[in-house]
């Protein structure tokens, strides 16, 4: 008999409010790809992104999976209470998962830490078979080779830009203060056979999908060898990269004439000192000109990547940055608020310092909440500080400026800047 799954992209109200109306989301992978790896002889699926969907809490299930982050992770325990309550299941994985898997296991019935490519298989095997165990944890890297193709079919109402992600590398060689992907997966940069790439990436209905990847140009030659590989199917596509990495004219042309629209660069800071808390070593803040200047002429919009509330920051951050971005053209900024994730030295740092304001999970989504006690100012002023700086940068005389100095993709640009701005308002 076949048992009932369901996988759930969760997303709690607070952080799917402030999501709502930005031009440039993308599709959640997690789930679309776990489910890949699900035998349908065995299992029924029915997959929800919290985005765009409801929970069916008034439907059966044999088994619940959820994929938990930290500002996720009060949610996702409530919805594992209600779901364990009508006698299902529940099997949860995911960063949160992985950085404090004695807390999350209080709250299911299997836990799976890491990286989960062997792990997750073997779950599914003993749960069908009734011999599951409490906890799975991987053992080594797992190679990205002959990984299934994602079922993109299983997800509903899709109303995002970026409507497929595909996995090409994973890891990153660098070490942030702030960036818990140490924590999370092995510390190994590792790249996907490239025939594998292509053709998942030619199988997308979309003509539009993103990289699911940390960084993406880390390995420059295998970055050479896939876009011209993906050239000639003619997609849009949008990958997150280091600023550093952004110094070849071949790969940016590269980059730009295989399809791409634009990238992820995380500036974090146009300040030393604060790129020194942060543990960006890679960044120089005064390079940005040159390779921002660089993006543009080859038609790649900037989302920079922008965070507030390093220990060097002082309250003149705000207008700096924002004066910094007009001037150099930068397309579109995620700005945050630093968040010190579990297991990160930031995180580490604050509380042997006893800075921390909370440890409620909830607000550690780096948008909505300051968790921390700043050195410079206070939280509040930190918090309101970072508001400033997104309505200013998102105002239409800073639209206006920015897109006069980039005068890239002008189209996608501008929606893209209205989008944001519909959403801050």
């Amino acid at each position: 008999m076949k048992k009932q799954i369901l996988l759930i992209q969760p997303e709690n109200y607070e952080i799917n409010t402030f999501r709502k109306g930005q031009f440039n989301n993308f599709v959640q992978l997690t789930m679309p790809y776990l489910a890949a790896f699900i035998d349908e002889i065995r299992y029924n699926i029915t997959l929800v992104d919290e985005y765009n969907e409801r929970i069916p809490y008034n439907r059966a299930f044999d088994l619940v999976a959820l994929t938990v982050n930290t500002p996720n992770a009060v949610h996702c325990y409530d919805i594992a209470r209600r779901f364990s309550e009508k006698g299902a299941k529940i099997v949860m994985g995911g960063p949160h998962a992985t950085l404090l898997p004695e807390e999350v296991s209080a709250h299911c019935d299997h836990l799976l830490i890491g990286e989960s490519e062997e792990t997750w298989p073997q779950f599914l095997q003993g749960f069908y078979e009734g011999t599951a165990k409490k906890q799975y944890a991987a053992s080594c890297a797992p190679p990205l080779k002959n990984l299934p193709t994602p079922r993109w079919d299983l997800v509903k109402h899709r109303r995002q830009l970026m409507k497929g992600a595909v996995i090409a590398t994973r890891g990153c060689p660098h070490s942030c203060r702030y960036c818990n992907l140490k924590e999370i997966y092995f510390d190994t940069y590792r790249t996907r056979p490239i025939n594998e790439v292509v053709l998942e990436i030619s199988k997308l209905k979309s003509k539009y999908f993103v990289f699911w990847d940390d960084n993406f140009f880390a390995d420059e030659d295998y970055a050479l060898s896939l876009l011209e590989k993906i050239k000639p199917l003619k997609k849009k596509w949008a990958a997150q990269v280091t600023i550093s990495d952004c110094k070849s004219d071949r790969l940016l042309q590269a980059a730009r004439d295989a399809g791409c629209l634009y990238l992820f660069v995380g500036l974090e800071s146009f300040s030393p000192p604060s790129l020194q808390d942060a543990g960006k070593s890679i960044n120089r803040a005064d390079t940005y000109k040159e390779l921002i200047k660089k993006l543009h002429a080859h038609k790649i919009m900037v989302q920079a990547g922008i965070v507030f509330g390093f220990d060097s920051d002082t309250k003149s951050v705000f207008d700096d940055t924002l004066n910094a971005c007009e001037t150099l053209g930068i397309d579109g900024v995620t700005a945050s608020l630093l968040t010190p994730f579990p297991k990160t030295p930031v995180y580490n740092q604050l509380k042997k310092e006893h800075r921390l304001k909370s440890e409620n999970w909830t607000q550690y989504n780096s948008k909505t909440h300051v968790t921390f006690n700043p050195k410079n100012m206070t939280a509040e002023e930190l918090y309101a500080g970072y508001m400033a700086f997104r309505k200013g940068f998102y105002s239409l005389p800073s639209i206006r400026k920015r897109l006069r100095i980039s005068k890239t993709n002008l189209l996608v640009n501008l929606l893209m800047n209205l989008g944001y701005r519909h959403a801050i308002k």
